[in-house]
């Protein structure tokens, strides 16, 4: 067997190679820790419970870690019920959705860029419900890192069909779920009741509030019957939001987040 000295070009680059190593490892591990801590006394401010991914988070934090930090905050209640991701929309789908003190506006909120400038000229349909409760939910954002598409899947509940059923019934309860969203649809009947369809936007209200960015004499959907007067029961549910809030109690059960490879299309 022949032995042949090794390459000092080669050792020399090993040498440098191990503290750089190092170094990537120590600064993901702080950026991850930095990012959970933020998350942690937001949640612990008191103005606001729930999941929050903020402005720009995904984008500076590999898929990955991004995960292992949601799972973390989990694991100590920190969590906030606001999904949004800068500039990106994200898709949000159910079996169904019935909901009570039904509202809906059309506004054109800011919407932020990757260079953090902000935009107002996506006109959007702002959405809310006193009380709702949702037949799964399955919600998609994708995700390119170093040129590489990959998904984040958040679901809870029961699994959310491509096809939705005929009939459903609702295992997640959330309160004053809001949705801004460019295009909102259901893929069977939609019940309707005591609703004023062009009612003026600014007289609009869900759980005692106006919807953000109602304008008067703009476009409204209200209740006819006084406060809470409105219902609405949709089978199946697909939305292209910019941002998802559940400003009361959520109950989800089953909860899981995962990345996948590529763009995917449903959870």
């Amino acid at each position: 067997m022949n032995h042949f000295p090794p390459d000092p070009g080669l050792l020399s680059g090993a040498r440098r190679l191990g503290p750089s190593l190092a170094k990537a490892h120590a600064h993901s591990g702080r950026a991850l820790a930095d990012w959970n801590a933020r998350m942690l006394a937001e949640a612990a401010d008191g103005s606001r419970r729930g999941t929050r991914w903020r402005r720009g988070a995904l984008a500076f934090v590999p898929s990955v870690l991004a995960v292992g930090a949601l799972g973390a905050a989990l694991a100590q209640g920190a969590l906030a019920a606001n999904f949004s991701v800068t500039g990106q929309p994200f898709t949000l789908t159910s079996n169904g959705v019935e909901g009570s003190g039904f509202g809906a506006v059309v506004n054109t909120p800011a919407v932020g860029r990757p260079d953090g400038t902000t935009t107002t000229n996506t006109a959007m349909a702002r959405v809310g419900f006193a009380s709702a409760g949702l037949a799964g939910l399955c919600g998609i954002v994708h995700q390119t890192i170093a040129g590489v598409p990959y998904s984040l899947l958040l679901t809870g509940g029961q699994e959310v069909a491509a096809t939705p059923p005929a009939t459903f019934t609702t295992d997640i309860d959330a309160s004053n779920l809001y949705i801004q969203a460019t295009e909102l649809q259901a893929y069977g009947p939609t019940t309707l009741q005591n609703a004023v369809l062009g009612q003026s936007a600014d007289q609009v209200t869900v759980a005692g509030k106006p919807l953000t960015g109602a304008l008067p004499g703009g476009f409204g959907l209200g209740s006819a019957g006084g406060e809470g007067g409105s219902s609405i029961r949709l089978h199946g549910l697909n939305a292209t939001a910019y941002d998802a809030e559940m400003a009361g109690a959520l109950v989800l059960p089953n909860l899981k987040i995962r990345v996948v490879a590529g763009t995917a299309t449903a959870c």
